[in-house]
């Protein structure tokens, strides 16, 4: 009797121990030996995204307060990311075809190519016309809804061997998704592409048809389409083409119309994003899209902008934070964002990247999985653009002399396509002072890569600290940097 009490008790302890033993630790990683390379753009410096500093690390337990410090752990991953591009417009396109063909090949290497630029590996073209187009066009005859008349001939003019020249440049692969600016003025209750207007009841079928249709029509091209967004900014009336859909409209489209015809289309792969406008409500439009269980199955994620700041406001970072904390299994894309009221003469302003690296971090922070800038490449005059409309492009070419003009922003989006590539995870990291932002991601071959960026006229001497490891360097005044460690 008393070994069988012995027995029960040792038993209970063995099994408590059992429950009671700490989950599996996540892989370890010492920075110990690690060679560091920096790459930096900074203001009033000829450097851009130059290799300025070798780093080393030594042992350090715990930093002090007074030591400024960027903290990075590549034992806590998040998400994974799908890319970083821009926009192949009508605009981009136009614009390259009226360079001559050593400038032409020299904007292809500049953004396509992973070792001699920046290596883009994500693109957005637009369905039909857009504001960044010489005109307003479709691919159908007015009134033709059973869509027999589809044509790409506008398209194979310019945009397609551009955007197939584009695909060779980054190595035979380019990730592409589409956008509608709006639907032909026939569908739509105000009769015109642009101001808006909601697309009638009986065209939805048809329009959803004319998805179809378009890509089909590419991928016969030779362009295989990603995913598709729903509409662009569809709570924005534009002068340009636009067309309104209020969240239970977009809800009840794609779940009664889009996404069932896709799907009987063989193009369910296909991921669609829902969304496409500011960071400002889209909460909203998240919660009646994924709450809703039979339109929610047909949506990848949503997309979003970058001007909400036309109300005043800064970037609302957290709103992408709240969606992601309540419908993780969905993904996020910024799908466009440039700095509009060209001005040629201001082409040098620093600004323009300092609001690049801005959103690239914290739209990374928040959960973002993909990047996507507009326009690739518009001309001295900020377009072409038929209402107006003109904008800054991280190229500007200049169709006068023929020359590329690489802005600064072209190079902040670089510090980030060039060094985080498709597949890296998002690592934690964060810094003890505001004057650094900073965002990390591990790479699939090993390399981590850490962008740290400094938007004040002040030096910052700071640590890299991972896992009781320490390298010195310094943030130099408006300077973006990225820190590779092998």
């Amino acid at each position: 009797m008393q070994n069988t009490l012995i027995f029960l008790v040792l038993a209970s302890c063995i099994s408590t121990a059992a429950l009671a033993q700490p989950a599996a630790p996540t892989k370890s990683y010492s920075a110990a030996g690690r060679q560091v390379q920096v790459y930096t753009t900074a203001a009033n410096t000829q450097l851009r995204m130059a290799a300025t500093d070798k780093l080393t690390f030594q042992p350090q337990p715990q930093p002090l307060e007074t030591q400024p410090t960027v903290f990075v752990d590549p034992t806590h991953t998040f998400q994974t990311l799908l890319g970083i591009g821009g926009a192949m417009t009508d605009a981009a396109a136009e614009t390259f075809a009226k360079l001559p063909k050593p400038q032409q090949q020299e904007f292809l290497q500049a953004y396509y190519s992973p070792t001699g630029g920046i290596g883009y590996t994500l693109a957005r073209t637009t369905i039909h016309s857009s504001d960044f187009s010489s005109g307003s066009y479709t691919y159908v005859a007015n009134g033709d809804k059973s869509l027999k008349t589809f044509s790409l001939k506008h398209d194979e003019q310019y945009r397609i061997p551009f955007i197939k020249q584009a695909q060779a440049a980054a190595g035979g692969k380019l990730t592409m998704y589409v956008s509608p600016w709006s639907p032909p003025a026939w569908m739509k209750d105000n009769k015109s592409m642009l101001q808006g207007g909601k697309l009638l009841p009986e065209f939805r079928q048809t329009w959803a048809d004319y998805y179809v249709a378009f890509i089909k029509a590419y991928e016969k091209q030779g362009i295989p389409i990603w995913g598709l967004t729903v509409q662009n900014e569809p709570m924005a009336k534009q002068k340009w083409e636009s067309c309104i859909f209020t969240a239970e409209e977009e809800r009840d489209f794609v779940k009664g119309y889009l996404g069932p015809t896709l799907k009987k289309n063989g193009l369910s792969d296909k991921k669609l994003i829902g969304w496409d406008h500011n960071r400002d409500l889209i909460f909203q439009r998240a919660a009646t899209l994924f709450d809703d269980p039979e339109a929610s199955k047909y949506y990848w994620g949503l997309g979003f902008h970058w001007y909400e700041t036309w109300t005043g406001s800064t970037m609302q970072f957290e709103n992408l934070r709240r969606v992601h904390e309540t419908y993780p299994d969905k993904n996020l894309v910024f799908t466009e964002g440039c700095v509009e009221n060209f001005k040629y003469e201001q082409v040098t302003d620093w600004r323009l990247g300092e609001r690049y690296g801005n959103s690239m971090i914290n739209d990374f922070n928040a959960g973002t999985v993909a990047w996507t800038d507009w326009n690739v490449l518009l001309d001295e005059t900020g377009g072409p653009n038929h209402v107006g409309n003109f904008c800054y492009a991280p190229i500007i070419g200049d169709t006068r002399s023929g020359k590329l003009i690489y802005t600064n922003s072209y190079y902040y989006i670089g510090h980030f396509s060039k060094f985080i590539r498709p597949g890296a995870r998002r690592i934690a990291t964060t810094s003890s002072r505001d004057v650094l932002q900073t965002t990390a991601f591990l790479n699939t071959d090993g390399k981590v890569a850490v962008v740290v960026m400094n938007s004040t006229e002040k030096e910052q001497p700071f640590q890299l600290w991972m896992k009781g490891q320490a390298a010195q360097t310094i943030s130099r005044p408006h300077s973006i940097m990225t820190i590779v460690v092998n």
